[in-house]
């Protein structure tokens, strides 16, 4: 079961864009946080942004000033717009959605999208 749809990865040039895509299907409620994370090969996933059911963003530094992350909480999608990439923005990035109740917490995956950036 696809529960996480991630899009928007792809190959670009140093200096270039992409915009990632992250839909929740419609079984996942209560969505309190949503984000992506990002893995380089023998690295360990990192953060990269998140953002609350408020609007409250928060950005690794590495990105902060070229990547900004958005929701649609009628869509239940998250974006991830990447400007200004750099070859170490490689990597596989995963979509991540923190879900909270009054009765438990679960964090939902994406399969993960490969963002590869040349120089």
């Amino acid at each position: 079961q696809v529960q996480l749809e991630e899009s928007g990865g792809g190959l670009v040039q140093a200096g270039g864009s992409l915009r990632l895509s992250c839909a929740a299907s419609r079984g996942i409620s209560s969505i309190n946080r949503m984000g992506w994370y990002r893995q380089a090969p023998g690295n360990q996933r990192e953060l990269v942004a998140t953002v609350t059911s408020e609007g409250a963003t928060n950005y690794a530094t590495s990105v902060k000033g070229r990547f900004t992350i958005a929701r649609d909480n009628a869509k239940n999608t998250v974006y991830l717009q990447m400007n200004s990439l750099k070859p170490e923005d490689t990597a596989v990035y995963y979509c991540n959605v923190n879900q909270r109740t009054w009765y438990r917490t679960h964090d939902y995956w994406g399969q993960g999208t490969q963002v590869t950036v040349s120089s």
